[in-house]
């Protein structure tokens, strides 16, 4: 349990800098963006720098916190090597990417969703760094290291259940919009204090975390099966690439709670593509287990 509460300080550390780091990134972006310097920047709220702030702080108390742990090497987080890394990269993108595919082409057809009369290609395409980038980074952080940390001293599945739970909160926190209309140096603060307001609204809790739950646990399910990061890696990649692309070239056209929220994460739907895409993995994992002697 040492590993676990020094886990704890290892997110009171990352959450700190963030808060404190979070307004002048904000500053420097938007003086770039008067100087004609990456422009884009000015279109981004106060909330996506606390969140890649809160992403920077935790790379640069990695470090340290691993000597702080005596992790040397990805043996010490069972991790092993994986000589079928490309196979288990493309099957993990296509069991996560086709049955989100899939349900898409159901909401089109449904009064649920619309194609936009004309669709931003250039932003779809602008989605795929994002699904390269960001599960290299998350899967590292959390089936790499906080999943890795906590099957040091717990079972599989409890260690499962608890990274799920990591994975689920930290995405679901959120500060409503507009909560820093004016940012100054305590906004990272207050964003920090909003982002439980969500939890206020029972039918979005039950929808949108428990969507991110079960996404949790299959991404770890993958990696403990596995024992290497690249299938849960590709999964993520899948899921990203397929539900952000659609974001960009289909537009809601109402709320049909509990079936389809205002997200892609949210709803009975989505929950249910998700455990498709489990399914698909055991069934997956199953047959491409070596026989037993």
């Amino acid at each position: 349990m040492k590993d676990a509460a020094r886990l704890v300080g290892y997110f009171a550390v990352t959450v700190l800098f963030g808060a404190l780091a979070a307004p002048p990134l904000y500053w420097a972006a938007q003086a770039l963006a008067k100087r004609g310097i990456f422009p884009g920047l000015a279109g981004y709220d106060f909330e996506s720098f606390f969140h890649r702030a809160l992403l920077l702080g935790a790379l640069l108390a990695l470090w340290p916190f691993l000597r702080w742990l005596r992790i040397r090497g990805r043996t010490d987080l069972g991790l092993e090597p994986n000589p079928r890394w490309g196979r288990d990269l493309l099957l993990g993108f296509l069991i996560s990417g086709l049955p989100v595919l899939a349900c898409e082409a159901f909401l089109v057809g449904s009064p649920a969703y619309s194609m936009r009369p004309s669709p931003d290609w250039g932003a779809a395409a602008l989605v795929i760094p994002t699904a390269i980038a960001v599960p290299f980074l998350e899967e590292s952080l959390f089936r790499g290291l906080f999943l890795g940390i906590l099957l040091r001293g717990l079972r599989p599945w409890t260690a499962n259940l608890l990274s799920a739970a990591i994975f689920s909160i930290i995405h679901f926190l959120k500060a409503p919009d507009l909560t820093n209309p004016v940012v100054g140096w305590n906004s990272g603060f207050v964003s920090l204090a909003h982002s439980f307001d969500q939890f206020g609204e029972p039918m979005l809790v039950l929808a949108g975390f428990t969507t991110l739950f079960v996404i949790g646990l299959v991404l770890a399910d993958a990696r403990i099966r596995t024992r290497s990061l690249w299938a849960p890696i590709g999964l993520h990649a899948g899921w990203i690439l397929s539900s952000m692309t659609f974001g960009k070239i289909a537009r809601r056209e109402l709320v049909a709670l509990p079936w389809i929220g205002k997200s892609l994460l949210v709803g009975l739907v989505p929950l249910s593509v998700c455990l498709v895409s489990w399914l698909l993995l055991r069934l997956w994992l199953r047959s491409a287990a070596p026989p037993r002697s």
